[in-house]
């Protein structure tokens, strides 16, 4: 769909579905983007990084700018992210989380090549000013209180609404990082098949990546606390999603779920409009009470798709929403288990074989545990580890079968080498780090800092 179209006036529930459905694309072009955020610090005390100042959030925007081929993107005369000819963004998460979503990319081994130059081109730009960035799923140190937000409108909108409908929804937006990789469908059955594949089992995936034991310098009690976080944020936008599971799932279905997903904001003029808990279904009826008589766009409901946060979202492609933030290794291994998975139809049927006959309950209780118990956590009488274990060899299988070579002949599995170790030991990276924590660390996360910055 051209970016004009986004103009268009979405008239009414089917013209939203459609866009949802224009998605679909032949096997021949599924492409991987993926997706990684980290936390900035200064060297010297380890601190968060401000937005303004030397040795702020800006100061390493314009560098990149400056040093490499980035476009700025200003925001109130403010530069709030960066853009290149591939598609690929530099954004500003709200706590000044740096992200890279990476361009839309044929195979793993050029995801890898991506996101090393990127890390490449951020050190270049750091290093200097005495500034690293950390791989991990939530800010191990700093309170919320000591995160500087960023100076975007839609930020400012989400900020104050959070308080009003969770605990943990503003630790959320300003202390966890995470991993992510979008991948296509062919056909609306094609994405019920990944959507729900991929939602009961995102759970084994929070396991593998688990990576944020620590809140405000000491253990949480949890091994994945990013992911424990989304389940105090916003019940209308987080969750399971059981209806996906539903025999009548598809584009419609999801419509439905987003209409009744409160609103944010309206994108007007270069200018946030504050839509908060209205409904996206007065606007199609010329409703709403911030813009009275308008009726939304295509790209009012594209806006409007990124104000959920299931573990599983679908756009015009699916997102794989499960992971904790960390090393590259592991950037480069989720889109590997999760390609691996999907994109080889006898390795899906596999893998949704495993899930398919798991009850909703069962689905919920496994996505509670897994944050606390990682890999010991267990569902009809299996544990994580052997779960993870089982779908590690079905992507593996996915990834030889799609046969993306690299210069040496290799394919793409060495690329789960990391997840397989994991799996393997039954020893998620979050208990590695905690070990570390009641051994040589001596009970302080600041080597965290040195060991797992990128």
């Amino acid at each position: 769909m051209a970016n004009s179209s986004k103009n268009t006036t979405a008239n009414n529930r089917n013209d939203l579905a459609a866009y949802l459905e224009s998605g679909c694309k032949p096997e021949s072009n599924w492409k991987l983007g993926t997706e990684h955020e980290k936390f900035g610090y200064t060297l010297d005390d380890l601190r968060p990084l401000p937005y303004e100042g030397q040795r702020g959030i800006r100061t390493i925007l314009a560098g990149l700018a400056e040093d490499f081929d980035w476009r700025t993107v200003m925001e109130d005369g403010l530069p709030i992210a960066l853009l290149d000819e591939t598609g690929a963004s530099i954004t500003l998460e709200p706590g000044g989380q740096l992200e890279l979503s990476g361009a839309l990319l044929d195979s793993i081994h050029q995801t890898c090549t991506e996101v090393n130059l990127h890390l490449k081109q951020v050190r270049s730009i750091s290093e200097p000013l005495n500034i690293a960035f950390l791989g991990m799923g939530f800010q191990p140190k700093w309170p919320l209180q000591d995160m500087q937000w960023m100076p975007k409108g839609r930020y400012r909108i989400m900020r104050e609404y959070m308080s009003k409908v969770g605990t943990l929804g503003q630790d959320m937006m300003a202390r966890t990082c995470t991993v992510q990789v979008n991948l296509d469908f062919g056909t609306e059955a094609d994405m019920v098949k990944k959507f729900r594949a991929s939602l009961a089992l995102q759970p084994i995936a929070t396991a593998l990546f688990a990576n944020s034991p620590f809140t405000d310098g000491k253990p949480n009690g949890y091994l994945s606390y990013r992911s424990h976080v989304w389940e105090d944020t916003d019940p209308d936008r987080t969750g399971m999603l059981p209806f996906v599971f539903d025999g009548d799932m598809g584009f419609e279905k999801y419509t439905d779920y987003m209409l009744d997903v409160p609103m944010y904001f309206v994108y007007r003029d270069g200018k946030y409009i504050d839509a908060t808990g209205q409904s996206f279904r007065d606007f199609l009826d010329g409703k709403l009470p911030a813009l009275p008589g308008e009726r939304p766009t295509l790209k009012d409901w594209e806006d409007h798709l990124t104000t959920a946060f299931p573990e599983v979202r679908l756009k015009r492609y699916l997102e794989m929403r499960g992971a904790d933030g960390g090393p590259w290794a592991r950037l480069c291994a989720l889109p590997a288990i999760w390609a691996g998975l999907l994109y080889h139809q006898p390795s899906l049927d596999a893998a949704w074989d495993i899930a398919r006959d798991w009850s909703m309950e069962e689905r919920l209780k496994l996505r509670e545990e897994v944050p606390r118990l990682g890999l010991r956590a267990t569902v009809r009488g299996r544990t994580v580890q052997s779960l993870a274990l089982e779908l590690i060899e079905l992507a593996s299988a996915g990834l030889k079968a799609r046969a993306r070579l690299n210069a040496a002949g290799d394919n793409e599995t060495g690329f789960l080498g990391p997840l397989q170790q994991v799996a393997e030991s039954g020893i998620t990276p979050a208990e590695r780090k905690l070990n570390l924590y009641h051994g040589e660390w001596g009970g302080s996360v600041d080597p965290v800092f040195t060991t797992c910055s990128y």
